[in-house]
């Protein structure tokens, strides 16, 4: 049984495929496959099933919607139990096996982590084949219409272009000429895809009918948003021109270019979004806290403070500067992203933090990352100067004091998962490297605590000794993890620095506190009244996390092992303690 997003919804059982009639129960599924494995709230599953207007009794017939699902999946040998009832919301948990969405991307990054340019068509090919024709095409709507279906469509698009790409840099031009006619017709605005087909004309040599693209779409573009050509196209018509040999067609999958217009992200959703952030570098997992994000940074009604949080080294940065990469086009009024932490990490003041805030920009949206936050205390002054945008900060602690005055949602990162930390090696290292030691690489990320500072200081090390084995180093880091996982070239990069800083910072209560945690064991017993006001602090910090129901609170493993280490030399603690 496979769920179908990429078409028709369908569902796949056997031989058969039953395409799902447009109702209000399709469209509840339909709100729910979008976001496989993650908790979709009420609110956000009303607003797909009843767009602005849901009725009164809108929350009984949401759940008169499941108990339809339900009755449907009996039919197919679905188990009821596919669409949990959660607090806030529902989920389902769906996979590769079960969602032709979840494998989709899951194929797209495998080709990004590709060993060569063969292995990255097949898996990209393989991908596309996926698709049946318009996206939720059966489902009524309104919202995900709106919302949903552009972001999907953007999804194929880019991997397209990446398959014209690859294609036009190996010479096999005649192969794409269908995917780009097709491209530039539908899509003026998307000058990349008339770029490989004015180009593809002329590396087969119909100099005339390239010269003739370039004509038709600098008309539509013309007469329909008033604009020219952007400097790509004008370039290549000029080589055609002067009948110049091309340089190599292959580029590398790059961050999408800024409309050149804000009627180009008026026109066409499609159509690449603002300059910001590039993506981060060998950037894996974490696909639930990105689509958390997304719902939240594309609801119009959605909160304007957003706040994620998490432990020192967690990836808290890297997550909100991806999430602003791959959400920029919602934001055509511009993305920017400042650091509120100067190198040595200490904080920003207010002065500095204030000179460093952008000016109003273009029209629409605008996105502002505050990145490294201290406290609210360094959050709470800048809000008034950011003029209506909506704001991400990362920040070790939640920032109450914002969220409460301001409102806001927050949130609260974990570390990887194993696949994720597997995925993460295997991007930074290389993919072919990582899978000659599958299970040495476990163990290396099982070492690094599945911390994404820990896994990227371990892929850096392998990175500068092509001769080590996956297997040798994690075998020397599993001696003295917090000690050696350090790169003597960037404080940013070494756990003793960063974790250090972490603790060091914190008032002399939470310090010792930390380091006692360290020497306890997990479910140690209950927490008096005065502990437990030790531990919310530690919470707040981000070095403790909230734990499941009869055990309130928990440390991650990779801390606990820091604060052993640390709690070893009390000198060494002493040393932390501030002059």
């Amino acid at each position: 049984m496979r769920f179908q997003l990429l078409g028709p919804l369908s569902i796949a059982h056997g031989p058969e495929t039953v395409v799902l009639k447009p109702s209000k129960p399709t469209s509840l599924l339909a709100a729910l496959l979008l976001h496989p494995g993650t908790v979709v709230s009420t609110g956000y599953l009303l607003r797909a099933v009843w767009d602005e207007e849901p009725p009164a009794t809108a929350r009984a017939a949401l759940q008169t919607c499941v108990l339809r699902l339900r009755r449907l999946f009996a039919k197919y040998g679905i188990s009821a139990t596919t669409i949990e009832a959660v607090p806030g919301g529902y989920r389902m948990r769906n996979d590769t096996e079960t969602l032709d969405l979840a494998l989709f991307r899951f194929l797209t990054a495998q080709a990004r982590a590709a060993s060569g340019t063969p292995e990255e068509l097949y898996r990209l090919r393989e991908a596309l084949s996926l698709w049946q024709g318009q996206p939720l095409s059966n489902v009524a709507s309104g919202m995900l219409q709106r919302d949903a279906v552009p972001a999907l469509e953007q999804e194929r698009l880019r991997v397209l272009e990446r398959v014209c790409d690859l294609e036009l840099a190996a010479g096999n031009c005649h192969q794409v000429l269908v995917d780009l006619y097709e491209g530039a017709r539908h899509r003026p605005v998307r000058e990349r895809f008339t770029e490989q087909l004015v180009e593809a004309l002329y590396r087969t040599g119909r100099q005339a009918e390239a010269l003739a693209e370039y004509r038709a779409v600098r008309e539509r573009l013309r007469e329909e948003l008033g604009v020219d050509p952007g400097p790509g196209l004008r370039r290549l018509e000029m080589a055609i021109l002067r009948a110049e040999e091309l340089g190599p067609a292959a580029r590398p999958l790059a961050p999408e270019r800024a409309p050149r217009h804000a009627a180009l992200a008026v026109r066409d959703r499609s159509a690449p979004g603002p300059a910001g952030p590039p993506p981060v570098p060998g950037f894996a997992g974490r696909g639930a806290d990105l689509r958390a994000l997304a719902d939240r940074l594309t609801d119009p009604r959605g909160p304007r403070l957003l706040v994620v949080c998490g432990a020192p080294g967690i990836g808290k940065s890297a997550l909100a500067r991806q999430s602003a990469y791959e959400m920029r086009t919602a934001f055509p009024g511009g993305v920017s992203a400042i650091d509120l932490t100067r190198p040595d990490g200490s904080p920003l003041d207010a002065g500095e933090a204030r000179a460093l805030l952008p000016g109003p920009g273009g029209d629409g949206r605008r996105l502002l990352v505050l990145d490294n936050a201290a406290g609210a205390g360094q959050v709470l002054p800048l809000l008034p100067e950011t003029a209506g945008a909506t704001v991400l900060v990362t920040s070790r602690r939640a920032l109450a004091a914002a969220v409460a005055t301001h409102g806001g949602f927050v949130h609260r990162l974990d570390v990887l998962c194993p696949a994720e930390a597997h995925a993460l090696l295997a991007g930074l290292v290389g993919a072919e490297r990582i899978a000659a030691e599958e299970q040495a690489a476990r163990e290396l990320a099982a070492v690094c605590g599945w911390f994404p500072l820990a896994l990227r200081i371990a892929a850096g090390r392998l990175l500068t000794r092509p001769g080590l084995s996956v297997a040798d180093c994690a075998a020397w880091l599993a001696a003295d993890p917090p000690g050696r996982l350090a790169l003597a070239e960037d404080p940013r990069l070494s756990v003793p620095e960063v974790l250090g800083r972490a603790v060091g910072a914190l008032p002399p209560e939470l310090r010792e506190a930390f380091l006692l945690l360290g020497s306890l064991e997990p479910g140690s017993g209950p927490a008096t009244a005065a502990e437990e006001s030790v531990l919310e602090q530690l919470v707040e910090a981000g070095m403790l996390e909230d734990g499941p129901p009869g055990e309130p609170y928990r440390i991650h493993a990779f801390l606990r092992g820091y604060a052993r280490w640390l709690a070893r030399d009390r000198a060494g603690t002493a040393a932390l303690l501030p002059r």
